[in-house]
């Protein structure tokens, strides 16, 4: 059954992001990081301000999955540093990154197969354990089954048998369970059809305009470019341009490599 349009966050959701206060809230310096003895990050160095949508570009192979990779601790870094909120956490434990805020959505979704939707979202919360997060743990799946109506429709169903779309929604929403303060998306709308690629834009829009920040690696560049506020074009490990969503869109080489030919002429007629 296919989802319906309706299906993105309404901003008349009150999710408690009271952490959007401007500011730095990550920092890479000079980051390396490798497999076995393949180096796969050059030197990286970025920022993320608080409350941005940020983009990194870049083709297959770039190193962005290990950029996201490195920063929430499921792969240490061989040099460099990661600065999240003034703490430095490269080298810290992914679950000790999750209970600082620090939420990876990872290509592919990963969700649970086996365990139902509830589950899969539980298991989002598991750093919130104790008596005293009881509360606001439903509360936060309530306010995933208000983000993603079909989910709860499908709470006691196994994961492994949604659709892609319905297990990239659980995937967002098992981050969510977490509370986070950054958010990292690595291609979200990667196998999506159209429709369900805006939905999850959308929401990922809706969810930043009430305080999320976001650290989004996308497929499809151009539509990356549309909803974020900065970007950073990544090639063989490296960082090799930034700027403004609009300045990126512009640049004649990010517009050859990543844009597509007919990229002016599309945007011109709409």
């Amino acid at each position: 059954m296919p989802l319906e349009a309706s299906s993105p966050c309404p901003l008349a959701l009150k999710k408690p992001f009271t952490h959007a206060i401007l500011g730095q809230m990550l920092t890479i310096q000079n980051l390396n990081a490798q497999y076995g003895p393949i180096p796969v990050l050059k030197n990286c160095s970025l920022h993320i301000e608080r409350g941005e949508i940020v983009t990194l570009i870049g083709a297959n192979g770039a190193g962005k999955s290990t950029l996201l990779a490195t920063i929430s601790g499921l792969l240490r870094p061989t040099r460099g540093r990661i600065v999240f909120e003034d703490k430095e956490i490269q080298g810290l434990s992914p679950s000790k990154i999750v209970s600082l805020g620090i939420s990876h959505v990872p290509e592919g979704r990963e969700v649970f197969s086996p365990l139902s939707v509830r589950e899969n979202l539980e298991l989002g919360a598991y750093t919130r354990r104790g008596k005293e997060h009881r509360r606001q743990v439903a509360e936060d799946m309530e306010y995933v089954f208000k983000l993603f109506p079909r989910l709860k429709e499908r709470m006691n169903q196994p994961a492994g048998t949604l659709s892609g779309g319905e297990q990239q929604m659980l995937a967002i929403g098992r981050a969510f369970m977490s509370r986070p303060k950054l958010l990292l998306l690595d291609e979200p709308s990667l196998g999506l059809a159209p429709k369900l690629v805006e939905i999850i834009l959308k929401t990922i829009q809706d969810l930043n305009a009430q305080g999320l920040t976001i650290l989004l690696v996308e497929q499809n560049a151009r539509k990356a470019l549309e909803i974020a506020h900065r970007g950073y074009v990544i090639e063989t490990g490296k960082i090799v341009l930034q700027g403004s969503s609009s300045e990126l869109r512009e640049d004649p080489e990010v517009k050859r490599a990543y844009l597509g030919k007919d990229y002016k002429e599309v945007s011109e007629r709409t």
